[in-house]
């Protein structure tokens, strides 16, 4: 069944889900219960009503009347966070700030609130880390506005930051042209900074936003460009450029595997372990994560997506600890891992690594559509087993009346 099979009515219902009672809407939108309760009902339903209620579900009201179907995987909450996002993102590109906004922080409270804000993001609270991007992007932009002229680099800095962090929620969200807008915006500000790694560092974003929309030629291009702009001269190179350059390095790998070109996927894997080599320990910098760990975990998904299934599996055998990873990286190894072992057939193998993962971090799981591959390749599992992880799989999901599963989405 399509999403405008339904009716106006079932519509509203279906997008107010189990966590948002009649009661509730009624209270958020100003309306009376029995006016919620009509227009679920199909027995009326104004102009107003409808762009209340769409309002407060976070949606167009082209979706309440079924001309465009909803973002699959996403809750009344996620739904909202977009909605809101995406107001100030657009907003502050124009020049437009609330006229009660004032800067509460300075530099140092907005450098912190960034900070914040990835370590969100890398715990895979996409929806918690898009909410604080909203006010912290505000915040950016009237420090940007409130700096005297010739003094702006560094506010440069903190926007393009704030504005990839935006599109990089964004495209997690499936909220594609948001994200393409929010890095647009980025690469602005980040030419318009001190700092010579920040285009390069905006560059690759827009390279996995390309990535995830299938313009794959497009994202291997921007990736290999990304890499050659910060590559450092390694006897002089400091923890910081060898976090960016090695985490581009394997992007572009990353890149490569999806076109299947086995030959330049292994040269950039080579820099890559090269790379993590050289710096011993996982280092953070740029709202990214790198090292050698980094570099051995990347390239088990990069071999499962050339379908080497045997050099995956021989990889995972060799690595013992994750925990220097990111909790997001962590759990994107495993579903590498689950589906490495599904690809070998080791069915239980890889249900038990898809149930630890989903289980164990079920926020970050709500946004993957690739559990439900690696279920789709686990035939020859006990029915009680593929029974549990599917439901498991279907607790992401507020709205799954009729809509296929989503592509798998590709790593970060």
């Amino acid at each position: 069944m399509q999403w405008s099979d339904y009716t106006t009515g079932q519509r509203i219902k279906i997008l107010r889900g189990k966590d948002v009672t009649q009661s509730a809407l009624a209270e958020m939108t100003g309306l009376s219960v029995v006016t919620v309760q009509k227009a679920e009902q199909d027995k009326a339903l104004t102009l107003n009503t409808l762009m209340l209620i769409a309002d407060a579900l976070g949606v167009d009201t082209s979706v309440v009347l079924g001309q465009q179907a909803p973002r699959r995987a996403m809750e009344q909450a996620d739904r909202t966070m977009v909605r809101t996002l995406s107001q100030v993102v657009h907003d502050t590109a124009a020049g437009l700030l609330p006229d009660h906004l004032e800067e509460a922080d300075g530099a140092a409270g907005i450098r912190a609130a960034i900070n914040r804000c990835w370590a969100l993001y890398w715990k895979g609270h996409y929806v918690d880390a898009g909410a604080l991007a909203a006010p912290l992007l505000q915040q950016a932009a009237m420090h940007r506005h409130n700096q005297p002229a010739g003094s702006v680099d560094e506010a440069w800095g903190l926007l393009a930051d704030a504005y990839r962090l935006s599109a990089y929620v964004s495209n997690l969200m499936g909220a594609r042209d948001l994200a393409y807008a929010a890095i647009g915006h980025a690469q602005f500000a980040a030419e318009r900074c001190a700092d010579e790694l920040q285009p390069a560092i905006v560059t690759s974003g827009r390279s996995w936003i390309y990535l995830r929309d299938a313009r794959l030629p497009a994202a291997l291009q921007l990736a290999e460009k990304a890499a050659t702009d910060t590559e450092p001269r390694f006897s002089k190179a400091t923890p910081e450029q060898l976090t960016v350059y090695g985490s581009h390095i394997n992007f572009a790998a990353v890149v490569a595997s999806r076109l299947k070109d086995k030959e330049r996927t292994a040269d950039y894997l080579s820099q890559s372990h090269a790379t993590g080599a050289r710096m011993v320990s996982e280092h953070k910098a740029y709202g990214t994560l790198f090292g050698p760990v980094t570099a051995s975990t990347q390239a088990v998904g990069i071999n499962v997506a050339l379908g080497q299934t045997g050099k995956a599996l021989k990889l995972i055998k060799g690595i013992r600890d994750v925990s220097q990873l990111t909790e997001a990286a962590q759990n994107r190894y495993a579903m590498d891992k689950a589906m490495a072992q599904a690809d070998a057939n080791l069915w239980d193998a890889s249900l038990d690594t898809l149930e630890a993962t989903l289980t164990g971090a079920p926020q970050w799981a709500r946004h993957q559509a690739l559990p439900s591959v690696i279920v789709a390749k686990v035939g020859q599992a006990s029915t009680a087993r593929l029974r549990r992880v599917t439901e498991l799989i279907g607790m992401r999901s507020s709205v799954t009346h009729g809509f296929p599963p989503a592509t798998a989405r590709s790593a970060l």
